[in-house]
């Protein structure tokens, strides 16, 4: 993203600065709605020059706002929280398998037990070290998680998380956890287990990051009702 926002700023009058966003995707992970700034000298308005930087862009990335803001604003440091979307889908039962959303939904080929997951969920919630969640981090590994929700939505399951902050390949490896919990390698209760023991071997896999959605950047102090109506509007 950051790459191709930089050559579309690059066809426009005035000096333009790095595009920096809220926060970094691996390769395969989708962003709905990802926050960047970036300093121009350009008199263009905001929404012209969000139709012209769309105008240069590719057609997998497009500017859904342009706002200007106060000169020292940072769209990663000033991040309160960040809340990402996790798709799965249940694929036994269909012929049709996924076709079309094989690069947007983790396939799940055999039914897991949903109520079990969502017991498993409470043990995350809240402020605890997650390093037996991530891989190959060198940050501290406490984090708070606001949110971790497993709903069926449109056909789906959804894990809808949010927290201060996330570690690397934090979101992949609760969902990996949670279908070990749905297929019966662990009970719910197991993974305060798992987390107390800060060892990663003991969390599920990484899945794939083609069911990962970055949906939100939160400016304010974490309410789940707005952050809830937004997303809302992200996903309708």
């Amino acid at each position: 993203m950051q790459g191709v926002i930089e050559d579309a700023l690059a066809n426009l009058p005035g000096h333009h600065g790095t595009v920096n966003a809220a926060g970094r995707t691996d390769a395969g992970v989708h962003a709905l709605a990802m926050v960047a700034h970036f300093d121009t000298t350009s008199a263009i308005p905001d929404e012209r020059l969000r139709l012209a930087i769309n105008a240069h862009l590719p057609r997998d990335v497009v500017v859904l706002a342009v706002e200007t803001v106060a000169p020292g604003f940072e769209a990663q440091f000033h991040c309160l929280y960040r809340r990402y979307l996790y798709r799965l889908r249940v694929v036994r039962d269909d012929p049709r398998r996924l076709a079309i959303d094989r690069h947007r939904v983790l396939p799940v080929f055999r039914r897991v037990d949903t109520a079990a997951m969502r017991a498993a969920t409470v043990h995350l919630l809240g402020r605890h070290d997650f390093a037996a969640f991530a891989t190959q981090e060198t940050r501290t590994t406490e984090r708070e998680l606001y949110l971790c929700d497993l709903r069926e939505e449109a056909g789906e399951l959804r894990l809808h998380v949010a927290a201060d902050g996330f570690l690397r390949n934090m979101v992949r490896t609760i969902v990996g956890t949670l279908l070990w919990v749905g297929k019966g390698k662990l009970a719910p209760d197991d993974v305060a287990d798992v987390l107390a023991s800060r060892d990663r071997k003991r969390a599920g896999h990484n899945v794939g990051p083609q069911g990962l959605y970055f949906v939100e950047a939160g400016y304010e102090p974490w309410d789940e009702r707005a952050s809830e109506q937004r997303v809302a509007l992200l996903l309708r």
